[in-house]
């Protein structure tokens, strides 16, 4: 399967952005998807997760309450709604696929990523 992610841009401490992320190849109903970011000089992290039902949904503690993730698998689209954005979001958004049975945090456990999408927060 093949992931697009897009919908980055460059916001205000507080604002919101919604990232799309489309998949081409296979049907997205297939996978559990995630959301991982990668700042500068940092590690790539978790972020948020959604099982391939909608079903069940994990997130980083530090964005609960701020980001939610979802998905119109008839679309085979996945979306990350970011609100009350802050500057330490500021990182490249990548979206990823897993084709196993339980939904998981763990970022060696996606087997297809896409491109990335850069998210800027200015102060």
């Amino acid at each position: 399967v093949q992931l697009q992610a897009s919908g980055g841009g460059l916001v205000q401490a507080g604002g919101s952005l919604r990232l799309s992320c489309v998949a081409s190849g296979r049907t997205l109903s297939r996978y559990q998807m995630g959301w991982f970011r990668q700042a500068p000089g940092k590690e790539r992290e978790f972020v948020a997760a959604i099982s391939w039902s909608g079903g069940s949904i994990y997130y980083a503690d530090s964005v609960k309450g701020r980001f939610t993730i979802s998905r119109d698998n008839a679309k085979n689209t996945v979306y990350l709604q970011m609100n009350s954005l802050k500057p330490e979001d500021t990182a490249v958004y990548y979206c990823a696929a897993d084709s196993r049975v339980l939904l998981t945090r763990d970022m060696n456990e996606y087997d297809y990523w896409g491109q990335g999408t850069q998210v800027t927060v200015s102060s």
